[in-house]
């Protein structure tokens, strides 16, 4: 009698335990070989996603950006900090910082950066609120169910082009004449059902 009351609760343990952020990483900061703000440079600064994460227009994976890139203000600034002495380090030895991915898919899931960004897809729709981190955190579950639920109904998350890298990309509202934009948008997307074929992320 036990046993049938145990296993159901465990399946139930199981289950809940696959959605919590111990299993999908969400919310959890990766330590980086140097302590890197998003906060600081693109909230504090204003400093564009673009001019880090270059490539994130225009092919399927975001760069991190290169030693070179980091020095183009540090070279001027900051020049001794202790933090930024790996920074130094690389620059000197021409060897490239290791960055810790903090966004992690399976390696049999393709996603493409370019095709999200070009289709108004906002950066913080996955990376959330990265201005408002000092350490970078995963800030979505990143599963299958998850981009699902995006790719069944994407016209609600859809975003003009010119709030792409908007830390709070929904606000203010979204006039209504861009509205029936990205309805129009969404409808052209050769037919909405292919954006949840398997083939589409599974290749």
């Amino acid at each position: 009698m036990l046993a049938l009351i145990l296993s159901p609760l465990g399946l139930v343990a199981v289950i809940v335990l696959q959605h919590t952020g111990y299993v999908t990483g969400q919310d959890r900061f990766v330590e980086q070989t140097v302590p890197f703000s998003h906060k600081h440079h693109a909230g504090e600064l204003g400093i564009d996603c673009r001019f880090c994460h270059v490539g994130v227009e225009t092919d399927a994976k975001a760069t991190v950006p290169t030693t070179e890139v980091c020095m183009t203000c540090h070279s001027q600034i900051w020049t001794n900090a202790a933090m930024l002495a790996p920074v130094r380090d690389s620059f000197a030895s021409g060897q490239p910082l290791v960055w810790s991915r903090v966004n992690r898919l399976p390696d049999y899931v393709y996603f493409d950066h370019h095709v999200h960004v070009n289709n108004g897809v906002p950066c913080a729709a996955c990376h959330g609120d990265l201005r408002a981190m000092p350490l970078t955190a995963q800030a979505k579950p990143m599963t299958m169910q998850w981009c699902l639920d995006c790719h069944r109904d994407p016209e609600r998350r859809l975003v003009p082009q010119d709030r792409i890298t908007s830390s709070r990309p929904y606000d203010p509202p979204i006039p209504p004449d861009e509205l029936k934009r990205i309805h129009a948008h969404v409808l052209g997307l050769q037919r909405t059902r292919r954006l949840t074929d398997c083939s589409t992320c599974h290749r």
